[in-house]
């Protein structure tokens, strides 16, 4: 059995006619009927029932397409793999985010690797909903945290970079009520709470798992406030305004501690159940441009841009300058 007879049994298949699936193929439909005829000889088989109106296959035929559905798609991403061995990476790679991470940081990575690969085609979808990768004919997601439970033997997950949730605040806040130093006096201050991801009345937002750095147990802490949304940017302007402290991830608000317009607040506690992961349906065979822009990935976003590095210390007066 040879590809062009996988061909012939899922054309018959779809067309539930062998003039159609002979159509289809470009093949006359004596050259169809003859050569399925040719192939039930050789298996033993009968893999369709033929009827005045259409041909069906049989138990044995349905088994085999399926297989030759799967041995053709495996044929398929074979010779992509070996062509772009040889050649610059092409076509199209289709991608989903989130809002905020997606412009902030994801898309100018992207940006940089088109440009050095130009004849690939990103196509990025921006959404606060974690699509159905496989059905909706995504290659991967990038998304803030791994996959979901039931989709774990599904898809497969990398994560590209280490994040954290963290507590800010505006200084003008802290000046007016107070620095706190424990845990426990969050319970005194306005703390900003987001109600994201679709949550319903039944899921406790005013409830904020924290960790202490170098510590594995995590301490759930009530929080409460006048003001809280679903949307994070939102919250994130109150705290700038000095309504509160929230907990955001560190990606969101790097530009804002790197000026001083935010300060960490309790900086030894995180929350770090937002890394930065990249998912993807499994498949036995992924074309090389979408291998090679998962790298491109983990490369830029691995060394976590979003961290404050610390400044050099100034040089003495008088002393040479390093070029």
């Amino acid at each position: 059995m040879d590809r062009s007879d996988l061909e012939l049994v899922l054309a018959v298949r779809q067309h539930g006619s062998l003039v159609m699936a002979a159509r289809a193929l470009r093949l006359a439909p004596s050259v169809v009927t003859k050569r399925l005829a040719a192939l039930e000889a050789r298996l033993g088989l009968s893999l369709f029932q033929r009827t005045t109106r259409r041909v069906s296959p049989t138990a044995e035929g349905e088994t085999l397409c399926e297989r030759a559905s799967a041995l053709l798609l495996g044929f398929e991403a074979l010779e992509t793999e070996l062509r772009e061995r040889h050649k610059e990476p092409a076509g199209p790679i289709r991608l989903a985010a989130t809002f905020g991470f997606g412009r902030l940081w994801l898309g100018p990575v992207l940006a940089d690797f088109q440009a050095r690969h130009p004849a690939v085609d990103i196509q990025l979808q921006l959404t606060e909903q974690l699509p159905d990768l496989a059905v909706e004919g995504f290659d991967g997601a990038i998304w803030l945290w791994n996959a979901p439970d039931h989709r774990a033997a599904e898809w497969v997950s990398r994560r590209l970079a280490s994040n954290q949730r963290v507590l800010v605040a505006a200084p003008a806040y802290l000046q007016t009520r107070g620095t706190p130093r424990t845990l426990q006096d969050l319970a005194t201050h306005a703390c900003l709470v987001v109600r994201e991801n679709g949550g319903g009345p039944a899921q406790r937002f005013d409830h904020w798992r924290l960790q202490r750095a170098g510590e594995a147990s995590v301490q759930h802490t009530p929080v409460q406030g006048p003001l809280s949304s679903n949307s994070g940017e939102m919250v994130r302007d109150w705290c700038l305004s000095g309504h509160g402290i929230m907990l955001r991830s560190l990606w969101d608000i790097a530009p804002q501690l790197a000026s001083g317009a935010l300060v960490r607040v309790l900086p030894d506690h995180a929350m770090p159940d937002a890394d930065v992961h990249w998912l993807a349906p499994y498949r036995t065979q992924v074309p090389r441009r979408t291998q090679l822009l998962v790298d491109f990935l983990a490369t830029r976003l691995g060394n976590e841009p979003w961290k404050l590095r610390p400044a050099l210390p100034a040089a003495p007066p008088g002393s040479p300058r390093k070029r």
